[in-house]
């Protein structure tokens, strides 16, 4: 096993070169030089192996060397030329049969999450919320994208945050409706929405949402949008429950962009898993039929995109809990006009 969250998750290894094998009923680590006290810190009660050479090399040579006959590997993360390395550190007797790829057994664990997994979650979150409040403090036409998010990165810095969770989204004017419209040199006009999405990562844990505000008076048909965005989030809130299915909540956001004839503009799932991972299981689009279970933690964000004119999103972080949703990011999410 080679990639990293899931290193962590099993054994609470956080340095960036790692290979877990897990065999009978313990796990070894393989990692290098640089990481020797680190890893006899992190991962107490795993046995760890310092390495020479690549640690997936030393990790493989191990396995022919004690015997293992089938070794498995996370098809979804492991490359080509990563299996090739693999094969290639094992004899050619060996290589015939000894690697075989299995399913993403560990991204299905990591999808509900235990009592101090959702503490950590709820940290970030709470960071995240207090990041946007300080936001509404400055935001002001002219200032340029870059200079916000640059503002907002080093104010998660201060708060503790190890990083931000995945490059920060703030698009304005025109550019809002871009869903992924990350920070560039344009300036927050006089008039019109900017989208604000970004999370910060605290104790390997990821956060993660989003606010759109309206600088300026706005137009009636921007209110509206902006009003059918906001009921169609609460509404995909409120399906959350245990036993729901991913697609059931969709199609609670979907069904309220379709009555205000906008879901022609909604061009993204209504959500996804977070955890160590901005993005992971599951997924909440259209037809899905993975069923939500007590202690997932999962993202609400349907969009209304209108390119060349604007775009409005709204997410927040919800917890399912034994009877419903809990919103991990409470921060107003009421019509805002700066």
């Amino acid at each position: 096993m080679t990639h990293l969250p899931d290193v962590r998750y099993l054994c609470g290894f956080t340095g960036s070169n790692a290979a877990l094998v897990l065999v009978g009923a313990g796990a070894v680590l393989f990692t290098d030089g640089r990481y020797t006290g680190q890893a006899r810190l992190e991962a107490a009660g795993t046995r760890i192996v310092i390495a020479k050479k690549p640690a997936v090399i030393a990790a493989c040579e191990w396995i022919e060397t004690v015997g293992v006959g089938r070794c498995g590997f996370d098809a979804a993360h492991t490359t080509v030329s990563g299996l090739e390395t693999m094969r290639k550190a094992v004899s050619a007797k060996a290589r015939r049969g000894i690697f075989g790829a299995v399913g993403s057994l560990i991204a299905g664990m990591r999808e509900v999450k235990d009592v101090e997994e959702i503490a950590r979650m709820r940290a970030a979150a709470h960071v995240g919320c207090e990041l946007f409040e300080g936001m509404l403090t400055y935001l002001e036409t002219g200032l340029t994208e870059s200079e916000v998010a640059a503002t907002l990165e080093y104010a998660a810095r201060l708060a503790g945050a190890e990083g931000m969770s995945f490059d920060t989204i703030v698009a304005s004017g025109e550019r809002s409706a871009l869903p992924h419209g990350r920070a560039t040199l344009a300036r927050l006009p006089k008039r019109g929405f900017v989208t604000l999405d970004f999370g910060v990562i605290l104790d390997g844990y990821c956060s993660d949402m989003t606010r759109t505000v309206h600088m300026g008076n706005a137009l009636p048909d921007e209110r509206g949008v902006y009003d059918f965005v906001l009921e169609a989030q609460e509404a995909a809130v409120a399906a959350v429950a245990p036993g729901v299915t991913a697609g059931d909540v969709d199609e609670a956001a979907r069904s309220v962009l379709r009555r205000g004839k906008l879901d022609k503009y909604f061009s993204h799932s209504t959500g996804h898993g977070v955890g160590l991972e901005i993005h992971e299981g599951p997924r909440l689009a259209a037809k899905q039929k993975q069923v939500l279970e007590q202690g997932m933690v999962i993202t609400i964000e349907p969009g209304v995109y209108m390119p060349g004119r604007f775009g409005v999103r709204i997410e927040d972080m919800v917890l399912v809990t034994a009877t419903g949703g809990e919103v991990l990011t409470p921060s107003v999410k009421a019509w805002i006009e700066l």
